[in-house]
C-alpha cells in the first residue's frame, strides 16, 4: 500500500468517526429554546448557591421596648438554617423557598425575666423573568410579616401571659422580616439575581 492510500484511508476513518461521534440535529423554535434556556438557568441548586451566605448565619437583635408603654426589653438571638428549595414551572419559573430559623427570645422587665424558645421558618417567593436586552432576572418578593411562621414555647404560665401581652410573636416576625427584607437587597445576592447573558456570551467569545 502507498503512503497516499495510507493517508486517504486514515483521512476516511477519522471522518467516519466523527460523523459517529455527532449527534443528530433536533431543531427546535426560537421560543422553545428561550424556555429551555430559562429553565436551564435557573435551577434549584443555583437559587440555593445564591443564598449560601445567608444560610447558617447567626444575628442578634434588641433590646427593644415591646408591651404596653415599650416597658419591657426584648433581645434575640436568631440562627437560621438550611434552606429548601421547591421550584414550579408553569406559566412562568417560580421558586418557593424556605429558610428555618431558631431564636433564643429574652424579655426583661426589670422585676424578672422570661425565655422563649422559638422555632419556626420564613417563606420567600421567586419568580424567573426574561430582560432586555438579554438578561435572566430573578425577583424577590419582599418579606412581610405574614411569611414568617413561628411556634412560640415558654415553660410558665405568667410567660405565656407575656407573650400575649408584649406581642412577643409580632415583634419576632416583624424583625426577621425586615433582617430577610435587608440581606436580599445585599450585592452577592443581588448579582446571583441578574444574570447579564449577553455579557457572558461576549467575554465567552473572546477565549
Amino acid at each position: 500500500m502507498s503512503d497516499l492510500d495510507s493517508r486517504s484511508d486514515g483521512y476516511q476513518d477519522a471522518s467516519a468517526d466523527d460523523q459517529a461521534d455527532r449527534a443528530p440535529v433536533s431543531y427546535i423554535s426560537y421560543e422553545d429554546f428561550g424556555r429551555r434556556f430559562l429553565e436551564y438557568a435557573a435551577t434549584e441548586e443555583r437559587i440555593l448557591g445564591a443564598f449560601d451566605q445567608l444560610t447558617g448565619a447567626a444575628f442578634d437583635f434588641g433590646p427593644i421596648g415591646v408591651g404596653p408603654g415599650r416597658l419591657a426589653k426584648a433581645s434575640a438571638q436568631v440562627l437560621l438554617g438550611q434552606a429548601q428549595v421547591q421550584r414550579d414551572i408553569e406559566d412562568v419559573i417560580s421558586f418557593q423557598l424556605k429558610i428555618p430559623l431558631s431564636v433564643d427570645m429574652l424579655i426583661d422587665l426589670a422585676l424578672d425575666k422570661h425565655r422563649f424558645e422559638v422555632d419556626g421558618h420564613i417563606h420567600l417567593h421567586l419568580i424567573v423573568r426574561a430582560a432586555a436586552p438579554l438578561r435572566v432576572v430573578i425577583e424577590i418578593a419582599t418579606p412581610r410579616s405574614s411569611d414568617v411562621r413561628i411556634n412560640v414555647a415558654t415553660g410558665t404560665v405568667r410567660g405565656q401571659l407575656l407573650r400575649i401581652v408584649a406581642s412577643v410573636d409580632q415583634e419576632i416576625r416583624r424583625f426577621i422580616a425586615r433582617y430577610i427584607a435587608k440581606e436580599i437587597r445585599k450585592p452577592h445576592i443581588a448579582a446571583a439575581r441578574d444574570i447579564n447573558v449577553a455579557k457572558r456570551l461576549d467575554e465567552a467569545w473572546k477565549l
